[in-house]
Parts: structure tokens; C-alpha cells; sequence
């Protein structure tokens, strides 16, 4: 991996962001873009089909299963899973050339995943982004009109599970109703905080 010349300089960071679907990962991602920080958020392909709103190459990578499969029987995708019936994967391109350009990498990834790029990269950051409560983030699915009824609760009994997993990250992150700027707020303080630790996490080559 790419290192700087510069004595005190940390190492890219990869920074991995997850939490139950509906949570608000994706609008804190636009947010944190809008930074206009020395960051590359890697963008994560899907067989999911593509909503009106999503535009294919920066929200998701859209690709028939048979694409998809492909790509993991090469081993070109860092992790992969089934979600909901569908599959999710980040190609390892999106993370390793960022990395070797010495740029700190961000991960959108669910929490199964994230227990995935745990094993393979355990010096990464670990953020959940959580709910203020469950009640909150139904509201949210509701709102956003993308699952029915099944689906929707499907959708919360996994997140209630997801939740339960939050002692495995670094750090936690409340996603209030409204308060979408604190969110962004604390991801970006902890990333400055975590280039300020006199021992820098280390991310082996992907």
C-alpha cells in the first residue's frame, strides 16, 4: 500500500458503514460527499432492480445474477450476499486502487457483510448507523413506498436483529428524525479523530 513521506502521516483508512436497511445510509453518504473531503466511497453492485431515483455506476452497480455470479466465482468481489433475495457484492477494485492511492476508502455494506470485511480487515472502522427506535424506522420505510406490507416487516424484524450486533462496531451513530447534518457531523469527527491516534490502524493489501 501506498505510504507518505511525511513522518506523522496515517495510513488510508477504510471506513465501513452499515446499520438496518431504511436507516438513512445513503443520504448520510450524499451528505459526507458534499464535504468535498480526500475521500473515495466505494460503490457497491446489486441484481436489485434499479429505483427511478438511483442512477447506476454511483448508487449501485446494477447487474443481472448471472453478471453478479461471475463476478464472485473470479474472486473480484471483496464480499458478497444474499439480502432479501437479492444479491449485494463491493468489487475489489473499488476499495484496493483507492487504497493504493493512499485515499481513505468508505464502505456502505449491511451488517452481515461487515462481519465479512471484519475477518479480511480487521484494522478497519466499524461505524452502525442506528435508529433513535424501532418505531422511527418504520416510519421511514413506510414513507419511502419501496416494500409492501411482507417485506416491511421482514425488513424490521431483521433490523431488530442487526441492532442487537451494535457491541460489535467502534462506533455508533443516531440517526434522529430531522437531524441528518449531527449524523454527518460525528462520521466525519470520528474520521478525524481516528487520523489523530498515535497508533494508526493498518489495512492489509485487498
Amino acid at each position: 500500500m501506498q505510504k507518505s513521506s511525511d513522518a506523522f502521516s496515517s495510513p488510508p483508512l477504510l471506513v465501513v458503514l452499515s446499520g438496518p436497511s431504511g436507516v438513512g445510509k445513503d443520504a448520510a453518504l450524499d451528505a459526507l460527499k458534499q464535504l468535498d473531503r480526500p475521500w473515495h466511497f466505494a460503490v457497491t453492485a446489486t441484481t436489485r432492480p434499479k429505483r427511478e431515483s438511483e442512477r447506476d455506476g454511483t448508487d449501485y452497480i446494477f447487474l443481472d445474477t448471472p453478471s453478479f455470479l461471475n463476478l464472485k466465482e473470479r474472486n473480484e468481489l471483496l464480499e458478497s450476499a444474499q439480502v432479501y433475495g437479492r444479491w449485494y457484492g463491493v468489487p475489489r477494485s473499488q476499495v484496493r486502487d483507492a487504497l493504493r492511492e493512499n485515499r481513505d476508502v468508505f464502505l456502505k455494506i449491511d451488517v452481515q457483510g461487515a462481519s465479512t470485511i471484519r475477518e479480511i480487515a480487521p484494522g478497519a472502522v466499524f461505524i452502525m448507523m442506528v435508529p433513535e427506535s424501532i418505531e422511527a424506522l418504520r416510519n421511514r420505510l413506510v414513507r419511502r413506498e419501496t416494500e409492501g406490507i411482507e417485506e416491511l416487516e421482514l425488513r424490521l424484524q431483521t433490523a431488530e436483529n442487526e441492532l442487537a450486533r451494535a457491541g460489535e462496531f467502534d462506533y455508533r451513530v443516531v440517526n434522529r428524525d430531522g437531524e441528518l447534518e449531527q449524523v454527518v457531523a460525528d462520521i466525519d469527527a470520528i474520521v478525524r479523530a481516528e487520523k489523530c491516534r498515535l497508533t494508526p490502524r493498518e489495512v492489509p493489501e485487498l
